[in-house]
C-alpha cells in the first residue's frame, strides 16, 4: 500500500507544468516498493562526516524514460549501483541535472522538508535547459516524500533532533549513443544521505575573488540551471583558494567585476547606501547568471516581510569595487552566503587581488544582527519551532 504522503497537496507558486507530454507521464501513484533484504547500519555523525564516500540510506527511487513510451512506473528499491553503457550520453556531454534539499528532524520529533516544490520545479526547468525529459514537479515531490517515509525514521531518528539528511533528485541521459543529439533515454533517481554541517566555519567564511581568467557563468549560458557543467569546472579555482586558506570563491563577472555567487551559494551584502539608507542586497535573476536558490528566495521573502521597515531589500547588479568602497567608508555592515549545503553562513573576509576586505561579524566570526535573524527564522521553520507553510511534515513508517 502506498504511503499516505503521496496524496499530500504539493501545489505552490512554481511555474505550471505543461499537461501535454509525449508518452506516459511520471506518476507517483504507480510507485513500486522493493525493500532491501540487506539493511545497513546507520553511522554516527563523526563517521558519516569523515567518510570519503557519501553514505546513503537503504533505498532510492528510480524511474526510467524513453522518448517513445514516456516514464516507467517509478520504483523504490535498494540503494546500489546503476548499469550504464560506456556510451551513455551523460558520460560524454554532461546531459545531467540535479537538485539538493534537506530533510530536517524537528525538535518536536517530526520529520520535515523545506519547500520541496521549489526544488522539484527547478529540476524540471534545468532538465528542459539541457534537453532532458521533464516531469510534473508535483509527482517528483511525492516521490521525495515516499523515500523519506520509508527511510526517514531509521536514518534520521528522533534522538537526532536538530539534524538533517541531504536529498538529491537527479536526471541523467542514458542513451548509449556517441553523438550530440537530444537524448531518447533517461533516468530519474532520488537518493538520501549525509552531508557534513558547513555553516559554522571557525572565524566565519573567507572568500577569494575568482581568477581573472575564469568565470562561473556568462550571459546566454546556463548559470541559472542546476547542471553538473556549472560545478565541475569551478573545482580547480576552489581548490587553489582552499590551499591559500579560503573557503570558497566569490565569482565575479564582466569588466566591472559584478558579484554573483559565493562558491555554490548565493551572495548577500548588508550595508549603508551612500544616501544613508540601510540595504540588504543580492545579485538579480534577470540576466540568468545565478541560480534561483530556494534559500535565497526564502531570505528575500522573510526580509521583505520582517525587515522591510528598516531595510531596502534589493536585487540588482553590484561590483567588487562598490564593496571595497563601502568597506573603506565604513558602510559595510555584514555579508552572508545562502544555500542548501552551507545554509546561512556569515562571511568574515573577502580577498580581491591586493585588497583585503574585512567584513563585520558577530562574536568569533558568528552571524551579525541581520544574518543571525534570518538564519534563526529559517532554522525555526525547518526544525519545527515555528509552524510555517514552507515546512511540510512527512509521515513515517516506524
Amino acid at each position: 500500500m502506498a504511503p499516505s504522503a503521496l496524496s499530500q497537496n504539493t501545489t505552490s507558486d512554481a511555474p505550471a507544468f505543461p499537461t501535454k507530454q509525449a508518452g506516459q507521464p511520471l506518476d507517483a501513484s504507480n510507485l513500486i516498493y522493493t525493500y532491501t533484504t540487506r539493511p545497513r547500519d546507520v553511522p554516527d555523525e563523526a563517521t558519516a562526516d569523515s567518510s570519503d564516500e557519501t553514505i546513503c540510506s537503504d533505498h532510492m527511487v528510480v524511474a526510467t524514460w524513453h522518448s517513445s513510451t514516456g516514464w516507467s512506473a517509478p520504483e523504490l528499491k535498494p540503494y546500489g549501483p546503476f548499469t550504464l553503457m560506456p556510451t551513455a550520453s551523460c558520460l560524454h556531454y554532461a546531459t545531467e541535472c540535479f537538485e539538493g534539499l534537506k530533510a530536517y528532524r524537528g525538535y518536536d520529533g517530526k520529520l520535515r522538508v523545506f519547500r520541496p516544490d521549489r526544488n522539484a520545479a527547478r529540476l524540471n526547468m534545468s532538465a528542459g535547459r539541457i534537453s532532458l525529459p521533464q516531469a510534473d514537479p508535483n509527482e517528483i515531490t511525492k516521490l521525495i516524500y515516499a523515500l523519506l517515509e520509508v527511510d526517514g525514521a531509521k536514518w534520521l531518528p528522533k534522538e537526532r533532533a536538530g539534524s538533517c539528511l541531504y536529498l538529491r533528485p537527479t536526471i541523467i541521459a542514458t542513451q548509449p549513443t556517441i553523438g550530440l543529439v537530444k537524448p531518447k533515454q533517461a533516468m530519474l533517481y532520488i537518493i538520501l544521505g549525509y552531508m557534513p554541517r558547513q555553516d559554522t566555519p571557525p572565524g566565519g567564511k573567507r572568500l577569494l575573488t575568482s581568477p581573472e581568467d575564469m568565470v562561473r557563468s556568462w550571459a546566454g549560458g546556463f548559470g541559472y540551471a542546476k547542471v553538473g557543467a556549472n560545478y565541475g569546472p569551478s573545482v580547480l579555482a576552489t581548490q587553489e583558494a582552499m590551499q591559500r586558506g579560503f573557503h570558497q570563491i566569490l565569482w565575479l563577472y564582466g569588466d566591472q567585476g559584478e558579484c554573483t555567487e559565493a562558491g555554490g551559494s548565493n551572495f548577500f551584502v548588508v550595508w549603508h547606501r551612500k544616501d544613508g539608507k540601510k540595504e540588504i542586497l543580492t545579485a538579480p535573476l534577470d540576466d540568468r547568471l545565478i541560480l534561483d536558490g530556494v534559500t535565497r528566495r526564502s531570505c528575500l521573502e522573510l526580509a521583505k516581510e520582517r525587515l522591510g521597515d528598516e531595510f531596502e531589500i534589493t536585487e540588482r547588479k553590484f561590483t567588487i569595487g562598490e564593496l571595497i568602497e563601502a568597506q573603506t567608508e565604513g558602510r559595510l555592515l555584514e555579508s552572508f552566503s545562502a544555500g542548501t549545503a552551507w545554509f546561512i553562513t556569515p562571511i568574515s573576509m573577502i580577498q580581491h587581488r591586493n585588497h583585503e576586505i574585512p567584513v563585520p561579524t558577530g562574536p568569533d566570526g558568528g552571524p551579525a544582527e541581520v544574518t543571525g535573524k534570518i538564519k534563526g527564522w529559517l532554522s525555526d521553520i525547518m526544525y519545527g519551532r515555528t509552524e510555517h507553510e514552507w515546512a511540510t511534515v512527512v509521515s513515517e513508517r516506524e
